[in-house]
């Protein structure tokens, strides 16, 4: 990742790192949303497929005669990391902030008017359709944004920004 900002992603494979949010995400929409079922059932269907799927690749991989090393350091996140994580929810949380405290003192107008038309089509929303399609949708529409901002043409993700010309 960047270092210093806040919500950058990682250099390549945007486009696999999003469809793996659609995939989850589906599951999260499906499990909750359509089965009715509680989120401690799906954590422990999760946890049922995962420890499956690890002892399959486990027998895979000695059959195999390939070694893994389990290292547990290899696995943890570093510090600058989960400050980045922290800092980018940080912001989020702060801009939205500051959003609805202009918008609520009403000196923007036209902030506000937009502030209320979106609030209203929510509350629209909301009675329409459940909570959990309402997230879904919005998750699909955030991967699919993500994904165009991405792969634009013109975008060179290999550089990891700006390149020094000197």
């Amino acid at each position: 990742m960047e270092e210093g900002s806040g919500c950058s992603t990682a250099v390549g494979g945007g486009g696999v790192r999003w469809g793996v949010v659609v995939v989850c995400g589906s599951l999260v929409y499906y499990h909750c949303g359509w089965r009715d079922a509680s989120l401690l059932s799906l954590f422990a269907d999760v946890l049922i497929v995962l420890l499956c799927s690890l002892s399959i690749l486990g027998l895979l991989f000695r059959h195999l005669n390939i070694s893994v090393p389990v290292d547990p350091l290899e696995w943890q996140i570093s510090q600058d990391t989960a400050n980045s994580i922290i800092a980018c929810l940080a912001n989020t949380v702060g801009a939205t902030e500051s959003v609805l405290r202009v918008a609520a003192t009403g000196h923007d107008k036209r902030l506000f008017i937009k502030v209320v038309v979106f609030l209203y089509l929510l509350s629209a929303m909301g009675r329409v359709a459940s909570g959990a399609t309402i997230a879904y949708a919005g998750l699909c529409v955030f991967c699919l944004y993500e994904l165009v901002k991405n792969s634009r043409p013109g975008r060179n993700d290999s550089s990891g920004g700006t390149q020094d010309s000197s």
